[in-house]
């Protein structure tokens, strides 16, 4: 049973206003199923709104943000939890081991690191949480190709690229989480020079 998501989300709104409004009716997803969102902690952005939106639908929200960020006063003040850990690693990890799944929002480059490390850990056999693309307007069609053409080429198993569900509506995201198996995160990948 799904009890929690991790969200990974543009810390800018982005172009397009479908970006905000599926932000916004995730959020309210979330609250509707009763199901807490994780994410990096930040007030601005896309990331942000998703919080205000659990938040203001009295839901609950738990933010992971790295001391360096907060010290530019850019974290959310108002969410049922706030952590501030020491780097972007520990930040990561503690995402990871708070949440039951991961959905991808439209984002920059921190989003796409983040989506590509929780579906290595997947391929790797680390967890075995659901990982699902929110691919509003289109938003992530390259990085599908990409990954597409990464399995074409002999790089990417199909079944790793199987990995990564894609949503194009908000939803649609709770049910194709919930009908996905999952199992509890190993933080393992510190010892994988020792394997």
């Amino acid at each position: 049973m799904i009890k929690s998501i991790c969200v990974f989300c543009g810390s800018s709104m982005g172009a397009k206003t479908a970006y905000s409004a599926a932000a916004h009716d995730l959020g309210v997803e979330l609250v509707h199923h009763n199901i807490a969102l994780v994410y990096g902690g930040s007030s601005i952005g896309l990331m942000g709104l998703v919080a205000d939106s659990v938040m203001k639908h009295d839901g609950k929200a738990i933010g992971i943000i790295p001391h360096t960020l907060a010290q530019r006063e850019i974290e959310h003040t108002g969410l049922t939890e706030l952590h501030v850990v020491d780097t972007m690693h520990q930040r990561k990890e503690m995402m990871a081991t708070h949440s039951d799944a991961f959905v991808a929002m439209p984002g920059g480059v921190g989003t796409f690191e983040e989506l590509f490390e929780v579906l290595s850990w997947a391929q790797l056999g680390i967890h075995n949480k659901p990982i699902l693309l929110l691919n509003i307007e289109g938003y992530f069609d390259a990085l599908i190709n990409l990954i597409d053409h990464g399995v074409q080429e002999g790089f990417i198993r199909a079944e790793d690229a199987d990995l990564v569900r894609v949503a194009s509506t908000v939803d649609e995201v709770i049910p194709m989480l919930q009908a996905s198996p999952r199992q509890d995160f190993r933080p393992k990948y510190m010892d994988l020079g020792k394997t």
